[in-house]
């Protein structure tokens, strides 16, 4: 039995999900924080449950020579990489590795997962960026924690945001603007939530506990000055105690409340709420992956569940005979609704607003019978009542975009006893130097 406190001499065999390196000793699975494959090591136990333990280095005896010398000054304090540590090629056959031991571990696929489709360009990528606000800074949690540690810049987020990010820190300050408190639900500011399109312009949001900023005037010329491609300035008013970072209710206080944006030959319209995937060109590549999978040739009715603001559906709508989107932000599918009038294709998608379990259900009590249906779900994956009803209007593809190897492998898993299998699996890597992977499965169902 593995002592807490305990060093142990180890080889590191692979990775878990989150990064980590992974060996064995005395028969026991230990992850081991900042270990690579092929490495030996010296580690020090630091947790020991009921069928894992976890450990940190305490000195290496042979290095990989996949290891590199982290290029962020924040990395190891920031929770927001875990790959820098080690080449670009090792991090993306870790990622191909994980989804491939999910696949047959979890949904008892004996599917391999031929490619993952690799960035061109690992920094700077992200058109999304929302900053935790806490007294005294602004920047990204602790790893595992809600602290908030101050960083200045980041490799992740664009120039423009870090010049936004200063200005706001610089305002706060002259003003004596308060932070929001998780713990009392005391101060103001709560998040600053960026957008960026492929132009430069900026979209910024400003989630608060209030209804109103002090000196907002200041603010926006601020943000002006800092940012001229700034497009707008928009408070989102989150008055409850909750983690969860936007509220429903949202004022414009200066320019534009939504950005523009091109995607797969597109154009679209994102506001502050609107799901868009963070990183523009890896997207491309994950909707042309999803888009050969669901195998279209003009006549196919398609079903997208969780369609967001009908970035999928209209790159869909080019193939398919029609489309039908479902999304359960009312926001959004106003977006998707804009975006199929602005790209010539409302007559052949429609959207519809809705729990996807509700209104998968309707639609098979109305008869559609979908040819192909398309999911592109949170997290959390399928619910089990939307994987039935999925089934029971009986495409004959189903394409799963997945963002956790984990939760698409249980739903596959669940797929199994109604008819459909597996048939083949690639991972996009949408977000470089993080743990995080996208995976598309094409499921057929059995004849």
């Amino acid at each position: 039995m593995l002592r807490e406190g305990a060093v142990y001499s180890a080889a590191v065999e692979g990775y878990a999900s989150g990064g980590e390196g992974v060996a064995r000793i005395e028969g026991m699975a230990v992850f081991v924080k900042g270990a690579l494959r092929g490495e030996r090591v010296r580690v020090r136990i630091e947790h020991v449950g009921h069928s894992a333990a976890w450990g940190r280095v305490e000195k290496r005896l042979e290095s990989s020579p996949a290891r590199v010398e982290p290029d962020c000054p924040y990395y190891g304090v920031c929770g927001g990489c875990q790959f820098r540590h080690m080449t670009y090629a090792e991090e993306l056959e870790a990622k191909r590795q994980r989804v491939e031991d999910a696949l047959r571990r979890i949904g008892g696929a004996d599917l391999a997962v031929s490619v993952i489709h690799g960035a061109e360009n690992t920094l700077r990528y992200r058109n999304k960026v929302q900053f935790p606000v806490a007294e005294g800074a602004i920047g990204y949690y602790r790893e595992r924690t809600h602290q908030v540690v101050d960083i200045a810049d980041c490799l992740l987020q664009p120039e423009a945001d870090t010049a936004c990010r200063a200005a706001f820190r610089d305002w706060m300050e002259r003003f004596g603007v308060p932070a929001y408190d998780e713990r009392t639900g005391r101060g103001l500011i709560r998040h600053l939530f960026l957008r960026t399109n492929r132009r430069g312009e900026v979209l910024c949001c400003v989630a608060a506990n209030g209804r109103s900023l002090p000196h907002g005037e200041e603010l926006t010329d601020a943000l002006r000055a800092a940012v001229p491609t700034l497009s707008g300035v928009v408070l989102s008013v989150n008055t409850r105690k909750t983690n969860v970072i936007l509220g429903d209710e949202f004022r414009t206080l200066w320019g534009r409340d939504w950005l523009e944006e091109d995607l797969c030959g597109h154009s679209f319209r994102l506001s502050a709420p609107s799901f868009f995937q963070v990183n523009r060109a890896q997207t491309e590549v994950l909707y042309g992956r999803a888009l050969e999978f669901a195998g279209l040739t003009g006549m196919e009715t398609v079903v997208e569940l969780y369609c967001g603001i009908g970035t999928i559906s209209l790159t869909l709508a080019e193939r398919a005979g029609r489309v039908v989107g479902v999304e359960a932000v009312p926001q959004a599918v106003a977006d998707a609704q804009e975006n199929a009038r602005r790209n010539a294709l409302e007559h052949k998608v429609r959207f519809h607003c809705g729990d996807a379990g509700d209104l998968a259900a309707r639609l098979e009590r109305e008869g559609i019978r979908p040819d192909v249906v398309v999911v592109d779900p949170p997290r959390k994956g399928l619910a089990p009542e939307v994987v039935d009803a999925i089934a029971r209007m009986g495409p004959d593809r189903v394409a799963y975009v997945s963002c956790d190897p984990a939760t698409l492998a249980r739903d596959i898993k669940r797929f199994a006893p109604l008819g459909y299998a597996p048939v083949r699996a690639e991972a996009v890597d949408l977000f470089p130097r993080t743990a995080h992977v996208e995976t598309v499965c094409l499921l057929s169902k059995q004849k």
